[in-house]
Order: C-alpha cells, then sequence, then structure tokens
C-alpha cells in the first residue's frame, strides 16, 4: 500500500528555502532519560511492508538519551509561535492536508482532490491553529497535539526550546518501552481483552469511524496507558516526525550503533501511525513501520515529539 494513503506530500520542487530559527530557549526540562544500550530494531512480520523497509530486524546500540513523553502539543506550539513569530510552511504555501469528513461544506467547497487519495483535501487557509480550515479552532484542543506542521517546522521549534527530533532508532527503542520485537507497545495483540490501547480507525475506511477507541480526530497528548518507559501515544493518534533522511535500503549496511540514517535524502522519516489508520489499508501503528513525506508537507494527522542527548554532527 502507497504511504500516499497515510499523509500526503508536496512536491519536492516547492520546497522553499528555510530561515535560520532563533537562539535556542531551554524548555522540555522533565523529559524521560532513557539508558540506550542494545534492542532489536525493524521487523520481519508477515504483516509488515518489505518495501517500506522495515526489515531486516538487525541490533543496534544507542547511548543514552531523553526524550519526551508526549508529542508536542497546541499549547506548547502556540507558546514557540508566540516567542517566535514563526510562520509555519502551511501558512506559507496557503493549504494543508485534511481529511474530508472533518470539513465543513463551505471548506470542503473550496479544496482540491488528492486523487491519488481522494480521502485526502488540500484546504486553502488549513495551519496548526485552524486544523480543519477556516472557522475551526484548537480552543478546546490545547492538550491535543499540534498539527500542520512541517519537519522543518518542528526543526524551528527544536531550536527555540533547545531541543531535537529523535533519530529513527531512537524513536523505536524509547517505542518499544523494553519490549522486545512484539507488534505494539504493550504487546502482540491491538486491543487486548477489548481495550483500545491506541487512538486508530474503527469501521470501514474511508467510510465509516465509529470512533470505539473515543475519539474520531486526534485524542489529548496523554490519552491511552503508557508504554513502559512511560511514554504516550507512540501507536496511533499523529505521525511523529524523525530527524533522518528516509530509505527503503541504507539501514541495511549502514551503521549499528547511534545510526542516523542516510546523509541525504528527499523526504523525512515519519514514525507511529495516526489515527487514520486501519488494518484494511494500512497498518503502519506498529512499532516497526516506518513512513515518510517531504520535509515542507503538512496534514491534519502529522505532528512531532522532542528529544535531547548528543548526536553525530552533521548527520540528524
Amino acid at each position: 500500500m502507497s504511504k500516499l494513503c497515510c499523509t500526503p506530500g508536496r512536491e519536492p520542487a516547492d520546497i522553499p528555502s528555510t530561515v535560520a530559527p532563533r537562539s535556542a530557549t531551554p524548555r522540555h526540562k522533565r523529559m524521560i532519560p532513557l539508558p540506550g544500550g542494545s534492542f532489536l530494531m525493524g521487523t520481519d512480520d508477515e504483516e509488515g511492508y518489505r518495501a517500506d523497509g522495515e526489515g531486516p530486524i538487525r541490533e543496534i546500540e544507542l547511548s543514552p538519551f531523553q526524550i519526551e513523553a508526549t508529542t508536542v502539543s497546541n499549547s506548547q506550539f502556540a507558546a514557540f509561535v508566540k516567542a517566535t513569530g514563526h510562520v509555519t510552511e502551511a501558512e506559507s504555501f496557503g493549504f494543508s492536508f485534511i481529511f474530508e469528513s472533518f470539513l465543513s461544506e463551505e471548506n470542503a467547497r473550496v479544496s482540491q482532490v488528492v486523487h491519488t487519495a481522494p480521502w485526502w483535501r488540500a484546504v486553502p487557509g488549513a495551519f496548526w491553529k485552524r486544523p480543519e480550515g477556516p472557522g475551526s479552532s484548537i480552543t478546546s484542543r490545547q492538550n491535543h497535539p499540534v498539527v500542520h506542521v512541517s519537519w522543518n517546522d518542528a526543526q524551528a521549534y527544536c531550536a527555540w526550546s533547545g531541543t531535537r527530533l529523535p533519530t529513527e532508532a531512537e524513536w523505536e527503542y524509547a517505542a518499544r518501552g523494553g519490549l522486545e520485537q512484539r507488534r505494539y507497545p504493550w504487546g502482540d495483540e491491538l486491543t487486548p481483552g477489548g481495550r483500545h490501547m491506541c487512538n486508530v480507525w474503527q469501521g470501514d475506511f474511508p467510510n465509516l469511524n465509529t470512533g470505539e477507541d473515543g475519539y474520531l480526530g486526534t485524542a489529548p497528548v496523554k490519552s491511552y496507558r503508557p508504554n513502559g518507559y512511560g511514554l504516550y501515544n507512540v501507536a496511533g493518534n499523529v505521525w511523529e516526525w524523525c530527524a533522518d533522511w528516509f530509505s527503503a535500503e541504507f539501514h541495511r549496511t549502514g551503521p549499528r550503533r547511534d545510526p542516523v540514517g542516510p546523509p541525504w535524502g528527499t523526504a523525512r522519516v515519519m514514525r507511529g501511525g495516526s489515527h487514520m489508520c486501519h488494518a484494511s489499508y494500512c497498518n503502519r501503528y506498529r512499532v516497526a513501520a516506518r513512513s515518510s513525506n517531504t520535509p515542507d508537507s503538512s496534514a491534519g494527522n502529522i505532528g512531532f515529539r522532542v528529544a535531547r542527548g548528543p548526536v553525530e554532527a552533521g548527520h540528524a
């Protein structure tokens, strides 16, 4: 299944030059310290997508680092925008991508269909503060994950907050929560004992989401039970940007100690799946699943969490 079903992207030629961020201000002072060490990354699971480069399983060694328990929330991102005046790429481009069922009649009328994934619409005026386009608001969603942020926007936030994006290896190590080679952060069953553990699609995609897990769109950043390391919502809810360039092959022969991905590429890694994922078309909410998008792309199901700690200069 094409990754376009997960999140649509802009054409690479559309990428504008980025503006240097302002000097860092230390924030996120209560991040989760992780000891690092070795873990088995990737999967050869028959439910996986080989074309995404989920396998082979390989032993990875990581240095200690810190990671945030949650994705960055609307209130945290609002503080960043207020302090810096940052204008997101969705605002600069004048549009972002939204799932069709979330649109008002007017916003649906003026939107453009993504023909290869018609449930996605390019909506003028959609950005992080107007997540369903003009007329929508985050007023009641201050503790929900910020969305419609590009990789470049996330980098700007990190520069301001004294943090960085996690590498893909760090993200998977943290998301596993100490469980080795399990399908999900809590084990191998999606709904153990009938209990919903994450925010993904229930019903018939893309026609009906029953919302049995409690949410039709995003959920608050501390929804559901955290994993063994204390991280929330590493499966479903929103896709999370990672530092690495995406490649389906580089990791097969790449470094096994503190890997940071290939030195260049056209798309950045995203992990974790989103509230739009469903087993019938895209079960990328598994902990080893991967996706990607161009660094300037944004959508109503893309967010990020931050990390801190040493990374090889010039790579991540």
